[in-house]
């Protein structure tokens, strides 16, 4: 008489397969997750991490906690916003520029007329340094005209 053996699933045919319809059992799909992570080469990877990322990659495209709450079985969506807040340091980034956007800032005219102004303010200084420097040379001229004609 066939057994079956032990690990195998309720309701598996001889070769430990299940059949359609029945549940397998959790170590079993576990066990067959990681011969597939093996056979593929790809790095070592948990199944219960596939959870993790997908709850990751639904709060960065903007999913809305209490969906992914439910979808993770979470009976808070305290406990979600706990593990998964901080994950992705764009998602930070990018919640600081959207409230940086809020922060009104000075108009592009108001700004180009102000650097206009500092560039005029720049060459009237420059002009009037320029002119006390003539000034000077103009009077030590006269100065020395003066005592020629003496």
């Amino acid at each position: 008489m066939w057994r079956r053996p032990r690990g195998a699933l309720a309701g598996a045919g001889p070769r430990g397969r299940w059949h359609p319809g029945s549940w397998p059992r959790p170590g079993k799909v576990t066990d067959l997750f990681e011969q597939l992570v093996a056979n593929s080469g790809l790095p070592p990877i948990r199944l219960h991490d596939l959870r993790h990322g997908a709850a990751t990659l639904m709060l960065a495209a903007g999913g809305d906690v209490k969906v992914v709450s439910d979808t993770l079985g979470h009976s808070d969506t305290r406990i979600t916003r706990d593990i998964y807040q901080s994950v992705f340091p764009q998602v930070t980034k990018d919640a600081a520029e959207a409230t940086a956007k809020l922060v009104p800032l000075p108009r592009k005219a108001e700004a180009e007329e102000a650097a206009r102004k500092a560039r005029k303010a720049r060459k009237e200084a420059k002009r009037a340094k320029k002119a006390r420097a003539e000034g000077k040379k103009k009077t030590g001229e006269k100065a020395k005209r003066k005592k020629l004609k003496k």
